[in-house]
């Protein structure tokens, strides 16, 4: 729903604000007042592509906001809840466009999939939905939902379960037609990687081991060093006793002599605890040649590989797995392939099945759903035209997830006259009162909350201008219906009503469009001014009686 939304230096339109009702709300104004530049700034706020003509002469930037709540791209199936979004487009005169979603950059791509899918702008040469047949689908099963939505979550369901067998019996069959070359040198490969054995800590023990032991001399003899510097005659060890000593002679005569004493016993023992362990580690210092030689062989082995297949040690652990699985693939290619073949099989059967229900259901609703459209077209004096809904299975090889059947409305001038696909036939006000029919008959399941109409009414009066009026007033039931209109009969049923009206300016000041909310003695001489021109005693009685019986 559209909650507010402020444009600036669009066109002729210099500042404007539009707050509409949650209902139906009307725009009304002169031709040529600039009602075409305010949609054109809807259209910004929809992700349409932004034209530099646009920005109104003698200004630098166009900037239009909107404030919309909306169920979000992002927002999970669960719990799909209104949330306020505030957009931000702008436009500078140099045809650059930027975008703003609640304050973050945003591409024209983000802004079009989080608003267009909510709001339909309904124009004389363009109709969002109706033109895109891919819509049509969608459109059915959601005024059939209760009916259609389990049998719909089945196909996909079997639909995704088919793709995944496809997909496994598909990489085996292509592993078993591997060239010959390629599964030798899948073997040739693994048999180099296991000859020299691999695991996930291998290497690094491996170089850890070669660092120690290629230096076993040089480790040795710096133990031994160590020990005999804190052990021997001249030791460490001997200086601190000498120390201690000594200094337990002179704390006869001065106690404060006695924490440093301390300090040296706890050095000493340290300086012990050391000596004992720099021993133990000389004497288990080992130096096997013979150990020492396969452990450098093997490294360079493993360094070589890793020149090959690596750089990473990870590398070479995956290109022995992908080796292993080719193989095997191979190797137990016919038993593997056979019992993916039957999985395929069992898929295909669940999902024949499951397209077969699918589709029965919607050739079923469908000639329901295109009656009730038609009753509302009958409404609205389109004589003996209908919409139809055409439900087509496709060819095998074209079932998709949303569905093994192509939906179509297809539109009927006139009963003697052959259907043909509505976006072909339809003239521009043929179209917008199919599609006021058909998102009236959606109700409270259709998708699109919000719509705009443009010129609903051209060509449109008598009987048939009161049945619009009553048709439109019927939508703003159940959605937020915004309607450009030259029709009284239209305008007094709106739950607000603004007036476009174009100034002409003097000679500092650029002519320029104004948007004004009118109610009370102001809207009753708007529509007076509809009826006849200009509000007379007798177009003012007509208005307030037409307002008197629309009033709800």
């Amino acid at each position: 729903m559209i909650d507010e939304i402020h444009v600036r230096n669009v066109a002729l339109i210099e500042d404007a604000t539009l707050v509409p009702s949650a209902s139906m709300t009307v725009l009304t104004g002169e031709t040529g007042a600039g009602k075409t530049a305010l949609l054109s700034a809807c259209k910004l706020l929809m992700g349409a592509r932004a034209d530099k003509t646009m920005v109104r002469e003698g200004t630098e930037e166009s900037q239009v906001e909107g404030r919309f709540f909306l169920t979000g791209p992002d927002d999970g199936e669960e719990e799909r809840q209104e949330r306020e979004w505030v957009v931000v487009r702008r436009l500078s005169a140099d045809g650059r466009s930027r975008v703003a979603i609640n304050g973050s950059m945003a591409t024209v791509g983000e802004l079009a999939d989080l608003v267009s899918p909510t709001v339909d702008l309904c124009g004389q040469h363009e109709h969002q939905t109706l033109m895109r047949p891919s819509e049509h689908g969608r459109m059915l099963d959601g005024w059939a939902r209760d009916e259609i939505a389990p049998l719909a979550s089945a196909y996909e369901a079997a639909f995704a379960v088919h793709r995944d067998a496809q997909a496994a019996y598909e990489r085996i069959k292509e592993a078993q037609e591997s060239s010959e070359a390629s599964l030798e040198e899948a073997r040739f490969l693994l048999r180099q990687i296991e000859a020299v054995g691999i695991d996930e800590d291998d290497y690094d023990e491996l170089r850890a081991y070669l660092d120690r032991t290629e230096h076993a001399e040089t480790l040795a003899r710096a133990a031994d060093g160590a020990h005999r510097a804190l052990t021997g005659e001249e030791g460490a060890s001997a200086a601190v006793d000498a120390a201690v000593a000594a200094l337990s002679e002179g704390a006869r005569y001065d106690e404060a002599l006695a924490p440093y004493i301390d300090s040296l016993r706890e050095a000493g023992f340290v300086l012990e605890d050391v000596a004992r362990e720099m021993a133990s580690y000389r004497d288990e210092v080992e130096f096997d040649p013979a150990e020492l030689a396969r452990a450098q062989e093997r490294f360079a082995a493993l360094q070589g590989l890793l020149r090959n297949y690596g750089p990473r040690y990870e590398d070479l652990v995956s290109r022995r797995d992908e080796c292993r699985e080719l193989i095997a693939a191979v190797d137990d290619a016919d038993e593997r392939l056979a019992s993916a073949q039957r999985a395929l099989d069992e898929a295909e059967t669940a999902l024949c099945a499951a397209a077969e229900a699918l589709t029965a259901v919607r050739a079923r609703i469908a000639p329901r759903f295109a009656a009730e459209v038609s009753a509302v077209m009958g409404r609205l004096e389109m004589g003996s035209a209908q919409m139809l809904c055409a439900v087509e299975p496709l060819p095998r090889e074209s079932w998709s997830i949303n569905g093994p059947t192509k939906v179509e409305f297809l539109f009927k001038p006139a009963a003697a006259m052959q259907p043909r696909p509505l976006g072909r036939i339809a003239s521009g006000g043929e179209m917008s009162r199919v599609m006021l029919a058909v998102h009236v008959v959606m109700g409270e399941r259709d998708a699109v909350s919000t719509l705009v109409f443009d010129e609903v009414d051209a060509g449109v009066g008598g009987a048939t201008a009161t049945a619009l009026a009553e048709v439109l007033a019927d939508l703003a039931k159940s959605h937020q219906v915004l309607v450009v209109t030259h029709l009284a009969q239209v305008a007094v049923y709106g739950d607000a009503h603004y007036v476009v009206r174009k100034t002409e300016g003097g000679q500092e000041e650029a002519p320029h469009t104004e948007l004004v909310a009118v109610e009370g003695a102001a809207r009753t001489e708007e529509i007076a001014r509809m009826l006849s021109g200009s509000a007379t005693d007798h177009s003012l009685a007509h208005a307030e009686e037409l307002l008197r019986s629309t009033s709800r």
